[in-house]
């Protein structure tokens, strides 16, 4: 399981907030941990040491591969 997470991180918690979504995205880091919830937009700072506990799945990484360095697109020049 991952312990670091980033800003931008899409999680997955074990139980449902009230609204009905289970996905939270990461805003805040430190000794505690922004939420902000994609269901209903509440945000919350849980602990970090809470969260670990809580997290269940890591759905979307901040820094993952989409579209990188070595993608190009092809120009044809004359």
């Amino acid at each position: 399981m991952v312990t670091s997470y980033q800003i931008g991180d899409i999680l997955r918690l074990k139980k449902a907030h009230p609204c009905g979504s289970f996905l939270w995205e990461v805003y805040r880091l430190g000794a505690d941990i922004g939420l902000h919830c994609k269901g209903c937009g509440r945000r919350v700072l849980l602990p970090r040491h809470q969260l670990l506990r809580r997290v269940r799945q890591v759905m979307a990484r901040q820094g993952g591969v989409e579209g990188g360095k070595g993608e190009t697109d092809s120009i044809d020049t004359p």
